[in-house]
């Protein structure tokens, strides 16, 4: 018999689907404050032909998070990245940057854009690893409290120095999560 180890799977991301919204709705109230109603989900997944939504799995518990964009023209704006409290600080929110950069090249984005908080330092060190750069500022943004928003901006993610960017952030993701598969998210 021996001590045969534990089988270790890698989280998997996905396209989002409707059956999903209420496990990501569970992960939205875990995560925000004044989030999303299940209705402003079915929305986009159903009714906004410019909305593309993933989430990530862990092999036996379910979705530990979510992330979506927006295709529009020629850019992906990143509306939401979401990881379970408890599950933060392990690099699932970096896997969930890295599949909506994927996806928004797969889509043909010349360039992605978001707005952060500008009090959450920990996402805005995130999307700098991935080459996003702060372009402005939008005055007291959010209802919740009115804080202020950083917009951040891409390079041509297409380009070369994007692409090296990219290759090299996905092989430290496959270190940290062997097994990890990137790419083929669109589902079209």
């Amino acid at each position: 018999m021996g001590n045969a180890e534990p089988r270790w799977e890698a989280p998997r991301l996905r396209r989002m689907s409707p059956e999903d919204v209420p496990e990501v709705m569970a992960v939205e109230r875990a995560a925000y404050s004044g989030g999303w109603p299940a209705t402003a989900f079915e929305r986009e997944l159903t009714g906004n032909g410019m909305a593309r939504y993933i989430v990530l799995e862990e092999a036996g518990a379910g979705i530990a998070g979510f992330a979506g964009l927006w295709l529009m023209v020629d850019e992906a704006h990143v509306v939401t990245v979401a990881v379970l409290p408890e599950e933060r600080r392990r690099g699932l929110g970096r896997l969930l940057v890295h599949g909506l950069v994927d996806l928004a090249i797969e889509h043909g984005m010349s360039v992605a854009t978001l707005e952060v908080r500008e009090s959450n330092q920990a996402a805005r060190a995130l999307y700098r690893e991935y080459g996003f750069y702060e372009v402005g500022e939008r005055k007291r943004y959010y209802s919740d409290n009115r804080e202020n928003a950083v917009i951040m901006t891409t390079e041509e993610l297409t380009g070369p120095a994007y692409q090296r960017r990219l290759e090299g952030l996905a092989a430290e993701l496959r270190r940290r999560f062997p097994g990890i598969e990137f790419g083929e998210l669109s589902g079209e």
